[in-house]
C-alpha cells in the first residue's frame, strides 16, 4: 500500500482525531490563560494566605508529572465522588498543568516592568485595579508573549497524553490506525506532520502576530 492509499483510507479518522485535539487545545489554553493570570496575580498579593495558596497550586502542578495529574483527576476523582467524562478530564489536567507554568510567567512579566510605571500610576492617584490593568498589564504582557508562544507549543504537545484516556484525539486514532494496519512508519508518520502543521503555521504565527500588535499599541514597533 502505497502512502497516498494509506491517507485516503484513512483520512476521515485524522480528520475526527485532529479535530478533538484542535478543541482539546483551545479549551485547554483557555484554562491555562485564566488559571495563570490569577495565579500569577495571586503571587503578588500582600496577603499571605493568598500567596500561600497559589504557590501550593503551583508547586503541586509544576512539581507532579502531567500523565499522574490526569490519571488522578480520571480514575482517582471519582472515588470521593467526582466523576469528569474523559473529554472534559482530559482539557482539565493540561490546563491546570500549564496554567502553573504560566502563573510564574505572569508573576514574572508584571515584576519586570519598570519601577518608574509603578510610581508614575501611583503619582496620578490610580486604583490599584485601575493601576494594574490600565498601566501595568499591557507592559507584562509584552514581555510575557514569547515565553507564552512556547508555552503553547508545549500544551498542544501535552494534549497528546490524554489519549491515555481514551480521548479520541489524533494520536488515540493514530494508535488505532497503527494497530490494525501495522504500519507504524505511516500511522505516527501521519500524526506527526499535523502536529507540526498546526503549530507551525497556526500557533506560532498567531503568537508573533500578537506580539506585534501589542507592540504597535504600546509604540514600539
Amino acid at each position: 500500500m502505497s502512502y497516498w492509499e494509506f491517507l485516503a483510507q484513512n483520512a476521515p479518522r485524522y480528520l475526527d482525531g485532529t479535530l478533538v485535539t484542535i478543541a482539546q487545545f483551545f479549551l485547554s489554553a483557555t484554562l491555562a490563560i485564566l488559571l495563570a493570570l490569577t495565579a500569577g496575580l495571586m503571587k503578588l498579593s500582600r496577603n499571605v494566605a493568598v500567596r500561600w495558596t497559589a504557590g501550593i497550586y503551583i508547586e503541586i502542578f509544576r512539581g507532579t508529572s502531567l500523565l499522574i495529574q490526569l490519571y488522578w483527576i480520571f480514575f482517582v476523582l471519582p472515588l470521593f465522588g467526582l466523576t469528569l467524562d474523559k473529554f472534559y478530564a482530559g482539557f482539565v489536567a493540561v490546563g491546570l498543568n500549564l496554567g502553573a507554568y504560566g502563573a510564574e510567567l505572569v508573576r514574572g512579566g508584571i515584576q519586570s516592568v519598570p519601577k518608574g510605571q509603578w510610581e508614575a500610576a501611583y503619582a496620578i492617584s490610580m486604583s490599584p485595579a485601575k493601576r494594574m490593568y490600565r498601566i501595568i498589564l499591557p507592559q507584562a504582557l509584552l514581555n510575557m508573549l514569547p515565553p507564552w508562544g512556547n508555552l503553547m507549543i508545549e500544551l498542544l504537545k501535552a494534549t497528546a497524553l490524554v489519549s491515555l484516556i481514551s480521548v479520541t484525539d489524533l494520536m488515540f486514532e493514530a494508535k488505532q490506525i497503527n494497530g490494525s494496519t501495522f504500519l507504524s512508519a505511516q500511522a505516527f508518520g501521519t500524526a506527526l506532520i499535523i502536529y507540526y502543521i498546526f503549530a507551525r503555521l497556526i500557533v506560532t504565527p498567531f503568537m508573533r502576530w500578537l506580539e506585534r500588535v501589542m507592540a504597535r499599541k504600546l509604540g514600539r514597533a
